[in-house]
């Protein structure tokens, strides 16, 4: 099971690009996940479960240990998001905008995190070099995809539109960040969720106005 899990367990190539059943376990639920999500599905924390899993372990093997940490994070926001959904279900207001105040020091704090975590994941190896043998690749970047994705999370969970628009720029890095670090199938899957998490933007951006017009006319109807 352990070699499994390695990304030298390679099942096939393909162009010559090792193909690693963890890479492809991991890139399958994640695409998934997202497809899931964009419809409005409940079933995609079951799967996202699976995926940071994967995850966790592909990104402790490539040395990007905020992503690694990230996973934790995800794990739990899954079953956060899970519950909260199920609980929502009958909610006639399912989708929502976050106010232009709190777009402004959401994208504040995600700033100062993004430097502060870049420097902590830069520093790791030194501070604990028992468990950190090798220096993070590229800290401030994979710092960028770590905060951005945790606040997505946070508000996709809460059914926010705005947390699309940070998946898209979570995605745009990630596409370059893992291509360098050679987790070639993963990069061309953060491709796919670019594509994805445009098509769940305008889609819960239809939903949205769509909920906001039924509201008007019940408005109308009672006035």
């Amino acid at each position: 099971m352990e070699n499994l899990l390695h990304l030298d367990y390679i099942v096939f190539e393909l162009w010559g690009y090792p193909m690693s059943f963890i890479e492809i376990f991991g890139t399958l639920t994640g695409l998934v996940t997202v497809w899931l999500a964009a419809r409005n599905n409940i079933y995609t924390w079951p799967f996202g479960l699976v995926n940071v899993s994967s995850f966790f372990v592909i990104f402790w093997q490539v040395n990007l240990y905020a992503d690694m940490f990230l996973q934790l994070y995800f794990f739990a926001m899954s079953v956060y998001g899970w519950i909260y959904w199920h609980r929502q279900k009958n909610a006639m207001r399912k989708i929502s905008l976050v106010s232009n105040r709190k777009r402004f020091w959401t994208f504040l704090w995600m700033v100062v995190l993004t430097l502060l975590l870049g420097f902590v994941i830069s520093r790791i190896n030194i501070w604990l070099p028992s468990i950190f043998k090798k220096p993070a690749a590229y800290p401030y970047f994979d710092a960028y995809t770590t905060v951005l994705s945790i606040v997505a999370t946070v508000w996709m969970a809460r059914r926010v539109i705005e947390s699309w628009v940070l998946w898209i720029l979570v995605d745009i890095v990630a596409i370059v960040l893992y291509y360098l670090k050679g987790i070639k199938l993963v990069s061309i899957e953060y491709f796919i969720y670019m594509i994805m998490s445009t098509y769940g933007l305008v889609a819960w951006i239809k939903e949205y106005k769509h909920e906001r017009a039924l509201l008007v006319k019940l408005k109308n109807r009672f006035l």
